[in-house]
């Protein structure tokens, strides 16, 4: 029996729904980086960062590789930037609501009071 798409869906963003994640998201949309590179940008403990990218990698979003002695990441699909970058116009636009409302609500308040 298959999962229903929204479902589905639904377990892609439970995924995502971890600072860690979308981190090592947001690194890897450069290109493939080793796990050291990770770590030095990401401040949390190896085996933090080591579970997190094992949650990526069961999920299909990254793939990793060894080149010589290093352990890369890389994004399985450029689909992936493409949904942060999404996401952030997305944010950018819900924030910017936010803080419209803020002001208008700052200035109905001036108004009333004044």
């Amino acid at each position: 029996m298959s999962v229903p798409l929204y479902q589905a869906k639904a377990e892609m963003f439970r995924t995502l729904g971890h600072p860690v994640r979308i981190r090592v998201l947001e690194l890897l949309q450069d290109g493939p980086r080793p796990v050291r590179d990770l770590l030095d940008e990401i401040e949390v403990e190896a085996s933090n960062l080591s579970q997190q990218l094992s949650v990526l990698r069961r999920a299909g979003f990254v793939t990793s590789y060894r080149e010589g002695p290093l352990v890369m990441y890389a994004l399985s699909t450029p689909d992936l930037a493409e949904l942060l970058a999404i996401g952030r116009r997305i944010l950018g636009a819900v924030l910017s609501d936010r803080d419209g409302l803020l002001d208008e609500l700052r200035a109905h308040s001036q108004e009333t009071s004044g």
